[in-house]
């Protein structure tokens, strides 16, 4: 809910700052989540353990680039060689949605990305272990 590294919380804290943010999710758009990815990358076992308890799978990414700092955004060009040049299959690509740079490139990038024969799938789609 408010973007905390996992490991440094309670095994409360965490319940609280996940189910907060499932609840306001499946309030505004009835969704029902999950799969978590941890702020910041950060876990532990414990914060494993409490968010696999709540029905939790956590997913990490296979790809991000520091987009995050919205005083550091990176020129467009800049962004998307990074992107395309790092695209590979299976791909979990993080971008954040705070960033200006990305919501100017995203549509670009996506007909590109396809352009190269990719697709887009949901986590759903994927067989995750």
């Amino acid at each position: 809910m408010n973007h905390k590294s996992m490991p440094s919380l309670t095994e409360e804290q965490i319940n609280t700052e996940v189910m907060d943010l499932h609840k306001s999710i499946y309030e505004k758009f009835q969704y029902e989540m999950k799969y978590i990815r941890p702020p910041m990358g950060e876990f532990s076992e414990k914060s494993l353990s409490v968010t696999n308890n709540l029905g939790y799978k956590t997913v990490m990414w296979s790809f991000a680039y520091q987009d995050w700092n919205e005083d550091k955004q990176p020129e467009e060009a800049e962004a998307k060689k990074k992107i395309l040049e790092n695209i590979h299959n299976g791909e979990i690509m993080l971008l954040h949605g705070n960033s200006k740079t990305n919501t100017n490139i995203l549509g670009d990038i996506i007909k590109e990305i396809k352009g190269m024969g990719y697709e887009f799938k949901s986590l759903d789609e994927f067989v995750l272990n």
